[in-house]
């Protein structure tokens, strides 16, 4: 069984050259898609190395050249979700009167998807609870994700001030913080929603920008 402790300790190992070809990508895809398949039906625990090469037809080699730990892989599935999340966002996004209302109401819908998978989010979470300086790239891309998405909800700002981006910073410390705490037991859904309102007027009051505007819909930087 692996040890997600053990393995996220270890050097991380990532392929060498340049970016990825088409059909490496198509690997990569292939891994994380496996990888949310398993964590869904067993959760983090469920998430073996060798059972994720064999469910997404590569050698365990090679699952590893790509992903050194069940640690390093469960935190870029988190990424893809949270990119796949963004996209849903940007088809239908939110609506409110004021930026801070449509971060809420963006994160709050986050939930919403994550409550569908709950062993998914579970394993997620937990993964990103292990990670450590080896994981940091994963990581980085989690919070990249999660800006952007934060971003796009307050109206695309085209060069954030430093004050917003802190409060940015903050509403996704506590996004996580209150992940966390409603994956186990300790908030329910409606104390998340109180306290996501609430640290969301952080947004409004480091200037948004002006009320009722629109979030974008087009490509967003990495924050």
């Amino acid at each position: 069984m692996d040890n997600p402790e053990a393995e996220a300790s270890r050097p991380a190992r990532r392929p060498a050259g340049p970016q990825l070809t088409e059909r490496q990508r198509a690997r990569r895809r292939r891994i994380l898609h496996a990888t949310a398949r398993l964590a869904c039906r067993g959760g983090f625990e469920a998430v073996q190395m060798r059972e994720v090469a064999e469910s997404s037809q590569v050698a365990l080699g090679t699952l590893y050249r790509y992903f050194p730990s069940k640690v390093h892989l469960l935190v870029a599935t988190m990424h893809d979700q949270l990119e796949q999340l963004h996209g849903t966002l940007r088809k239908s996004p939110p609506a409110g009167a004021t930026a801070a209302d449509r971060v809420a109401q963006t994160l709050m819908r986050a939930f919403a998807a994550l409550q569908r998978e709950p062993r998914l989010a579970e394993a997620m979470a937990r993964a990103l609870t292990f990670a450590d300086r080896s994981v940091s790239p994963e990581v980085d891309q989690v919070s990249r994700q999660t800006t952007a998405i934060i971003l796009d909800a307050m109206g695309g700002p085209e060069a954030p001030t430093a004050e917003q981006l802190s409060a940015v910073r903050v509403v996704e410390h506590t996004w996580h913080s209150t992940l966390i705490a409603w994956l186990s037991g300790r908030a329910s859904l409606a104390q998340v929603g109180v306290d996501i309102e609430t640290v969301c007027r952080l947004i409004d009051l480091a200037g948004a920008g002006p009320a009722g505007r629109a979030p974008r819909t087009g490509p967003v930087g990495s924050g």
